[in-house]
């Protein structure tokens, strides 16, 4: 049945006839009635991927395109006076992640259903998720941001299960999402919810009363943690999530046959960052419960959980108060501390233990009771093994692996740029869609100067693409002729849009004092900062104000623009990374686990300027000197300087007039009558007298790789071989890679 047919029977009548509104529901649910052919009957084991995140982005396109309906339905619609961008428009965008993180975890499920491996991920039902990012007066405002409607890609199941916390239990439903393989098989995104949340209990922007858990448990994404409910509510999320995860997953196990003796026959799980880590006591609790003495649980569990490490900063590495647990899970405080004391005694070392100084590690009881450790990129995970998990390496060296992260192509390269896609695959096939590699074939066109224009001419295409979007949606004016200059991902210190801020402030005085660039340059952010993450904030009212102030300084404007786009999110980032010409990959040496945004921007014929940190050292691997702008410190130069205490932002600011012009500016006469004098005084102050992610050292040599950067950007023919260049690289960096030696190495399905 075609969609149209199915629309006719939904509806009593043809597209033609039809809303856009109508028309979406028809294909929502033509869509789901065409996954569910494809559903997997599934082998004997069986992977939960558990994450906090799954940003999946909208997907009705995406799964018209994995389905191999996307050309036929657009066809149709197109016939009958429609347009399938038009009804996309309609889409809401599911809120249920912020970063990396998330949107990792959802490339990660779409390669897992393409290669047609039996597994399934595992997360909450957010109603409003992080939250919508509003600015006013140049800072950012936040704002509940409901996705959920009556009709949406999450389906109610009948499978419930009772929660018990300290003084209460709740029961949840799970909620599945179809996940479609790229012409291949589909399998689930299993979302577990409460319907004991009241979406009532918001106030003010996104503030609520922390201390109703059964109100809030699934309210928001990493609710507010400056205060102590704040933090308790994580602790019950947290648990809430793996309680059900657990229960789900010796449920399957049963019902395929399992005794729970044999559980590791069944099921492993994938412990997605700390979040989740607290499945591993629960399931201990839960097979006692089910008639296994303890020491045989222990060592089941152990053998079921493998453990992903995404950052070394000591923020994400969570460690929760023991009182916290006591109040909110009771009954996991005797397991843990069993599975403290064995390790306590076994190795006598403070260092690798479980519980230390009042605090429960995850990371640390992911380590000892899991059958893997991995990093996210080469760098990342010699840093794992050589200074911040030194301790537990030398304990257990053959758990510790690497798996560099990857994207899917299908969503950042078949979906969000088609003009590309059509382009590649008129060159050399079609092969690259299921077989990334094959992109390397695009070498042999870089000296074919019609060729090379060709690819100009896409990415010229798709620059006008975003510019008329974000005039639409945001009432941004750019200007399509001019470097777009883009820094997309979370707002944090160690990522350093400080330093990008700053570049824009030399530039600006540079063309104050008469010196103008070959070409004007937009430079266009996109981040959301935590709601309680001061500085961060800080940083966005600094971007804000120098986007005021430089729009409307005639002498400035001509040449400069600074964009910051309203509530950053997969949507906008399908527009951004294809008109990119330059991506800023700048974060701190040693700080950037792997980065994503960097292999999304590579693939789409984007240039990096870029420190040695994450994947950008195997990037800058695969394309060559000639084809990525390296600058600043390496990672031992920084971990040497942490180490030692030697690092003082003053001494370089004393040192260099330009840095000191620069910085000063954000405490000028002229920002302050755009800004606030407590934001910009309070980030001035930290960055002279701390600068904890070393923007200083790097600045100079930061502004003079920018002016390389542009200055080749300027002979285009050139600069259209490196675009080529980095497209036929980016092949390694598919996520279908990267979830094969998942399973090649830790996973066995």
């Amino acid at each position: 049945m075609t969609a149209n047919e199915y629309i006719k029977v939904r509806f009593g009548r043809h597209m033609d006839q039809c809303t856009n509104e109508e028309i979406y529901i028809g294909l929502l649910e033509y869509v789901k009635d065409q996954a569910k052919n494809k559903e997997i009957a599934g082998g004997k084991k069986k992977l939960y991927y558990i994450s906090a995140e799954f940003l999946i982005g909208k997907l009705l396109s995406n799964n018209l395109i994995n389905l191999g309906l996307y050309d036929e339905v657009k066809s149709e619609l197109e016939a009958c006076g429609k347009s399938l961008a038009e009804i996309e428009e309609i889409e809401v965008e599911p809120s249920l992640g912020n970063g990396g993180l998330g949107r990792l975890a959802a490339c990660f499920l779409d390669s897992i259903a393409t290669l047609g491996l039996n597994g399934d991920g595992v997360g909450l039902a957010y109603h409003m998720g992080l939250f919508k990012q509003v600015f006013k007066d140049n800072l950012q405002t936040e704002e509940p941001n409901p996705w959920m409607r009556h009709h949406s890609w999450m389906t109610p199941t009948e499978r419930t299960y009772r929660v018990d916390f300290g003084g209460f239990n709740v029961t949840s439903r799970m909620y599945d999402i179809d996940v479609t393989g790229y012409d291949s098989v589909t399998t689930k995104l299993h979302l577990f919810d409460v319907d004991t949340v009241d979406e009532s209990i918001i106030t003010d922007g996104i503030n609520f009363d922390k201390s109703e858990f059964k109100k809030n448990l699934t309210l928001f994404l990493y609710p507010d943690d400056s205060d102590d409910n704040g933090r308790l509510l994580r602790v019950y999320q947290q648990y809430f999530m793996v309680s059900n995860a657990a229960q789900l997953i010796l449920d399957e196990a049963v019902e395929k046959g399992s005794n729970l003796h044999d559980l590791a026959d069944y099921a492993v799980i994938q412990i997605n960052d700390t979040h989740p880590s607290m499945v591993i006591p629960e399931l201990v609790r839960l097979l006692q419960i089910r008639g296994i003495k303890m020491d045989e649980a222990i060592d089941i569990v152990s053998k079921c959980c493998a453990y992903t490490n995404h950052t070394i900063l000591a923020e994400a590495l969570e460690k929760w108060p023991i009182d916290f647990m006591m109040k909110a899970v009771p009954q996991l405080m005797p397991i843990i501390r069993e599975l403290h004391n064995r390790i306590h005694i076994k190795y006598n070392n403070p260092e690798v233990d479980i519980i230390k100084d009042g605090l429960v590690h995850m990371a640390h009881m992911d380590i000892h009771y899991g059958i893997s450790i991995n990093g996210v990129a080469a760098l990342h995970t010699e840093i794992l093994k050589d200074t911040e998990l030194n301790a537990f390496y030398k304990l257990y060296p053959e758990k510790f692996n690497n798996k560099t992260n990857g994207i899917t192509f299908r969503r950042w390269l078949l979906y969000s740029n088609p003009e590309l896609s059509k382009l590649i695959e008129e060159l050399i096939g079609p092969g690259f869609k299921k077989d990334a590699t094959e992109l390397k074939k695009l070498e042999q066109f870089m000296n074919d100067d019609a060729v090379v224009q060709r690819f100009l001419d896409v990415k010229n295409t798709r620059k006008t693409v975003l510019k008329n979007y974000l005039a639409k949606t945001q009432g941004i004016n750019i200007d399509d002729n001019s470097v777009y200059d883009i820094q997309i991902k979370r707002l944090h210190e160690y990522k350093r849009q400080q330093m990008n801020a700053l570049y824009v402030i030399n530039k600006y005085f540079e063309i104050k004092e008469g010196k103008k660039p070959a070409r004007p340059i937009t430079v266009i952010f996109g981040a959301k900062a935590a709601p309680a993450y001061v500085i961060a904030k800080d940083i966005i009212h600094l971007i804000l104000c120098l986007s005021e102030i430089i729009d409307n300084d005639p002498e400035v404007s001509p040449y400069l623009k600074v964009v910051m786009v309203e509530n950053y999110n997969v949507t906008l980032a399908e527009k951004l990374i294809p008109a990119c010409d330059i991506h800023e990959q700048i974060s701190l040496a040693s700080k950037e686990a792997s980065g994503t945004s960097n292999m999304k921007f590579m693939l789409n014929g984007a240039i990096a300027i870029g420190t040695m940190d994450g994947a950008n050292v195997e990037m800058h691997e695969f394309v060559g000197d000639d084809n990525i702008f390296i600058f600043g410190e390496d990672s031992d130069t920084v971990i040497k300087r942490y180490a030692d205490g030697s690092y003082c932002s003053r001494d370089y600011y004393e040192k260099d007039a330009n840095l000191k012009k620069c910085v000063d500016f954000i405490v000028s006469d002229k920002l302050m009558e755009v800004g606030k004098k407590e934001n910009l005084e309070r980030l001035y102050n930290e960055l002279l007298n701390k600068d904890w992610f070393m923007t200083f050292p790097d600045f100079k040599d930061y502004c003079e790789t920018k002016e390389r950067a542009y200055a080749a950007f300027e002979n285009r023919t050139e600069w259209g071989r490196k675009m080529i260049k980095n497209i036929a690289n980016a092949g390694f960096f598919s996520s279908d890679r990267t979830i094969e030696q998942y399973n090649e190495d830790i996973w066995h399905l």
